[in-house]
């Protein structure tokens, strides 16, 4: 038992039930999400009439790769309490999530209806009209909102956003300019028009963007990342622990719909590959999935596996990872430090998309290099950058992930003490609709 979980059912009995929900959204909220599940069910089970405790369960369960749990969680909070728009409003987010649009149609309707002036579920409702390319009617929603509520930043955001899908850049940069000066830290607009002006290739109006976010917000972690990367003023190492956390935190949830339909994501695939190309008919093999994410190599490379673990900085994208069923274990973890506390434990190491977030790649090829096996193997994809762009054999680009050269691939493989199999050219996915490169790496500890 974890020891949120162990001081919620501690300090449970001395609270009262409306104090019990109040400790469960606290460990919810701070993602103490084992914990939280743990006292939300309690609650159930001391007042199963108690509606709150089934919806925010409901949402848990979604953030943690249940939805359909959630789903069922949030109906019966529904059944005791039907009239209340916010339980409609979070089902219709779950459904929009898993891409059931025409449930989430009913459940905004339903919402709407109970609380015509509330702009967030009008903002919400246009969302998904949005999703559905019903444009103008979109539009209409965003509008209203606005007039419900002039300082409703989301609202300001995904007009621009829709006007961004029509290719009218010029009005989404407007609406994203009036949802700075109306809410001026707010994170969403800052990062929307930084990302605008940088492929629209105005990277020092993005640059300045970042920098008045970071003015506002000094200690947000995108801003901080973000600046650097536009402006190339402090750049990290890596990037930060805090940024990785609150970006893939915030992203789990859609993140496979994400990167499965919209980006064409295959280095998952390209690693499973690459392995097979180089094991053949070998089995139990102990496998590190490094930068695990929700698990996406996991499917892939179990039946290769004895033992097959995970390790991610974000703990919301664990809670998916889990949800796999494949992994014997899931760590969270930054990679370096878990990898020097291996000591030749690992048959493979392999990490898809995961060093595009690392600079300079010799201490963690060194690293992995100290946990693998005699002969182990280490295969991962890095996106690539040419030598005349990156001098120094990697580079960040504006966008916030860092490109390697071949040279500096090669470089760190030979300086970690592994042999070189194979760094071949391919398509990691697609962005803006053009292919990224990467190159897929084998190497092997003799």
């Amino acid at each position: 038992m974890t020891d949120d979980i162990q001081t919620a059912l501690e300090e449970t009995p001395e609270l009262s039930l409306g104090e019990a929900l109040g400790l469960a959204l606290q460990l919810h909220r701070e993602k103490a999400h084992e914990g939280a599940e743990a006292l939300y069910r309690r609650i159930i089970e001391a007042a199963p009439d108690m509606a709150d405790a089934y919806h925010f369960l409901g949402v848990l369960c979604h953030e943690r790769g249940r939805s359909a749990e959630g789903v069922a969680m949030i109906r019966r909070a529904i059944e005791l309490v039907p009239d209340f728009p916010g339980f409609y409003n979070n089902l219709g987010n779950i459904h929009v999530q898993c891409g059931q649009l025409g449930e989430a149609t009913a459940c905004y309707g339903r919402a709407i209806e109970l609380a015509p002036d509330d702009a967030n579920l009008h903002n919400n409702y246009g969302a998904l009209l949005k999703a559905e390319g019903r444009f103008e009617e979109a539009a209409a929603r965003f509008r209203h909102s606005m007039a419900l509520d002039p300082h409703n930043a989301r609202a300001y955001n995904n007009m621009g956003l829709l006007h961004a899908a029509l290719g009218q850049t010029a009005e989404a940069i407007r609406y994203y300019c009036e949802s700075i000066n109306r809410i001026p830290g707010h994170p969403e607009a800052h990062k929307l028009l930084g990302l605008t002006y940088y492929s629209l290739g105005r990277h020092e109006e993005a640059a300045e963007v970042f920098r008045q976010w970071v003015e506002v917000a000094p200690d947000h972690p995108v801003a901080r990342h973000l600046h650097a990367a536009c402006s190339g003023q402090g750049v990290p190492d890596r990037a930060a622990d805090d940024y990785v956390e609150y970006t893939f935190d915030r992203f789990a949830s859609s993140f496979e719909e994400q990167l499965n339909l919209k980006l064409s994501y295959q280095a998952p695939q390209l690693c499973a590959a690459a392995l097979s190309r180089h094991v053949g008919a070998r089995r139990g093999l102990d496998l590190l999935d490094a930068g695990c994410g929700t698990g996406l190599c996991g499917p892939l490379v179990a039946p290769l596996c004895a033992r097959l673990a995970g390790v991610d900085l974000s703990g919301g994208m664990l809670d998916l990872a889990a949800t796999k069923g494949v992994y014997t274990e899931l760590e969270k973890a930054e990679l370096t430090q878990f990898l020097l506390g291996q000591a030749a434990v690992w048959d493979v190491i392999m990490s898809a998309d995961t060093l595009c977030y690392f600079g300079d790649l010799q201490q963690v090829a060194a690293a992995a290099a100290g946990a693998l096996k005699k002969e182990g193997l280490l295969v991962f994809t890095v996106e690539q950058a040419d030598d005349e762009a990156a001098p120094d054999g990697f580079r960040i680009n504006p966008h916030g992930r860092y490109s390697h050269t071949r040279r500096h691939v090669q470089e760190v493989i030979r300086a970690a003490g592994l042999d070189l199999l194979e760094a071949g050219e391919d398509s990691l996915r697609t962005e803006g609709g053009k292919p990224v490169r990467g190159l897929v790496v084998v190497a092997r500890k003799p």
